[in-house]
């Protein structure tokens, strides 16, 4: 069984050229935390859909899910755009490379540039919803007792979350905004780099979640 062709959690793994092609780019740019929570996030995402019997493209919800942290590496970050609109623009880029239709492409783009947005991802088409619902359940533990005890675990053996998830995924949020501060203001990174302020902010979610590790 190969990581494209693999179904897991009774979700099939998207094999066309063109996931296997972001699956090497995002193994071979991102750090292994990255990568294994997004491929969770997938599966996260597409296990939402599936339970709200919800019509989506198994491919686009990929992409999206494949690319959403992105920005948070050097070779696709710039220097003043927030780290989301860094990831979604890497993602247009791949995605018209193979004549993907422009709605299409926009789907993925928003579903990218507002995973960090809560409040309105649910309100668009399903790849941009379901992109925010996987994001959510593997980071914040949102609808984690909506996934039976048997999805969660096998998606985390092919996808190990590790020891030290929770504190893992901080430093990576904490380390690809740092340079641009003011880029968070108005998303839950701003959180991430300051918690001076004493309301319960996304870390205290993050670190607070049902999840163990």
């Amino acid at each position: 069984m190969t990581e494209t062709s693999a179904t897991i959690a009774g979700v099939k793994i998207p094999s066309s050229s063109m996931a296997k092609a972001a699956t090497e780019l995002v193994r071979d740019t991102e750090t292994e935390l990255l990568y294994h929570h997004s491929r969770r996030v997938f599966l996260f995402g597409a296990l939402t859909g599936d339970r709200k019997g919800q019509s989506y493209d198994a491919e686009l919800l990929y992409i999206g899910a494949m690319f959403h942290d992105m920005g948070l590496m050097d070779s696709h970050a710039s220097e003043t755009e927030r780290f989301e609109v860094d990831g979604a623009n890497a993602a247009r880029e791949f995605l018209r490379a193979y004549d993907i239709p422009e709605r299409d492409v926009d789907d993925v783009w928003d579903s990218i540039a507002l995973h960090t947005t809560p409040g309105i991802p649910q309100h668009k088409r399903p790849t941009v919803a379901l992109v925010t619902a996987g994001v959510e359940m593997d980071v914040l533990g949102i609808g984690y007792d909506e996934f039976t005890k048997e999805q969660r675990e096998e998606v985390c053996a092919c996808h190990p979350r590790g020891l030290k998830f929770k504190h893992g995924i901080l430093s990576s949020f904490c380390m690809g905004t740092i340079r641009k501060p003011e880029t968070t203001f108005g998303n839950v990174k701003a959180d991430v780099l300051s918690r001076m302020d004493p309301r319960v902010d996304f870390t205290d979610l993050i670190l607070g979640s049902k999840w163990e590790s």
